[in-house]
């Protein structure tokens, strides 16, 4: 058969590349984005109470109509915005599927969609798969700031989407009230919704607030907000996510959604929704965080690597450039053989595999398994 494929520069990611290497060695694996610790025994124990109960079959297709109530709740308490749970709150089969939805509802053939790279590795195939054009803004080290007058030169009539991520992933940056109302000044007047990542909503640091879409009226009124309950429970392998829109964009996305999983598992969504009758565990998740990063910059001070900031997510960059001129991807490739360490090169996340000697390393782990990981990279 001849077969043309979509996506013809996509192969293995780099996270199962780097996973599996470090499998292969038995190295610390800081390379992929997950916990290394269980979310709480409490939600566990929901999950199998609701499994008993027989929620085992198909969820209703936008979710669990008390789990949708409860995010509303959410919402109003962290944001100040009413959001109905019936028609602008949909439940999804984790944050990655949920962006394809967007993605897939909204852009046709030859619709320009504008990507902020370094970013999230599921955007641009996501994109390409539905016949859209990506067309990247490019984010230097080491700080990584959008230049959102630049930003506005690359709208066109053709541009349909802007896709943002705050927490950033994989450079650790936030975007503030500032950078949002400068994304509502050059939207304004366009057709162009946005896309706006907030997975890492919780995981913020030194005091900063999370800059959501949802706090801007006219910013929400083209805005599909995606969420992960896995990144905020510590379960990523429950893969259950969700997306917040107004009404008319929550239909369209509706559609591909039903087509795509129709519903997101039944006993998880069940649990949820009972466990966030306590907002603690998620109001609590901003001290958590930032103790584990300022622990593991702790634990690697004795090592050569330079920092770059971190102001959210549970990602750490360091700047390798003074020890080695080797390729980020070969580097990363050396230190968890040689060092027992794994990495991942941030070039994966440029379309153009742009090297700044930058790696990336997850400090979701338990503090032994970071300590381990300081003292082995010391040796470099």
């Amino acid at each position: 058969m001849d077969i043309v494929s979509k996506l013809p520069n996509v192969g293995t990611n780099i996270f199962s590349v780097m996973s599996g290497l470090a499998v292969r060695v038995g190295a610390i694996n800081l390379s992929q984005g997950f916990p290394n610790y269980n979310p709480s025994p409490r939600l566990q124990r929901l999950v199998m109470d609701h499994m008993e109960r027989g929620d085992n079959q198909y969820a209703p297709m936008p979710g669990v109509p008390l789990l949708r109530e409860r995010i509303a709740g959410k919402m109003e308490q962290m944001y100040g915005v009413k959001v109905d749970p019936e028609t602008e709150i949909t439940i999804t089969a984790g944050a990655t599927q949920a962006i394809f939805c967007v993605i897939a509802a909204f852009v046709r053939p030859g619709d320009e969609v504008i990507l902020l790279e370094p970013c999230y590795d599921s955007y641009r195939p996501s994109v390409e798969t539905v016949g859209g054009t990506p067309v990247i803004h490019s984010l230097y080290a080491p700080d990584y700031r959008v230049d959102w007058k630049a930003v506005q030169q690359l709208i066109t009539p053709r541009t349909r989407m802007l896709c943002i991520n705050t927490p950033q992933n994989p450079t650790g940056t936030i975007l503030t009230e500032a950078d949002m109302l400068s994304i509502q000044d050059i939207l304004r007047g366009t057709n162009v919704l946005l896309m706006s990542d907030e997975v890492y909503e919780h995981l913020i640091f030194d005091g900063e607030q999370h800059a959501s879409a949802l706090r801007y009226p006219e910013l929400y009124s083209r805005t599909l907000a995606v969420y992960s309950f896995g990144k905020t429970y510590h379960n990523t392998g429950w893969k259950t996510g969700y997306c917040v829109a107004p009404p008319e964009l929550t239909r369209e996305f509706r559609k591909v959604h039903q087509f795509n999983v129709f519903s997101a598992n039944h006993p998880m969504q069940a649990a949820f929704a009972d466990f966030m009758a306590d907002p603690a565990e998620y109001l609590g998740l901003p001290d958590f965080y930032q103790q584990k990063r300022d622990f593991f910059l702790q634990a690697m001070s004795a090592t050569r690597f330079r920092p770059l900031p971190c102001k959210g997510t549970y990602f750490q960059l360091f700047d390798y450039s003074h020890l080695s001129d080797e390729a980020d991807l070969d580097f990363c490739k050396r230190l968890t053989t040689e060092y027992g360490v794994a990495a991942i090169p941030v070039s994966a996340f440029h379309s153009d595999r742009r090297d700044e000697k930058v790696i990336r390393l997850c400090f979701a782990k338990t503090e032994d398994l970071l300590e381990r990981a300081g003292k082995a990279l010391e040796r470099v």
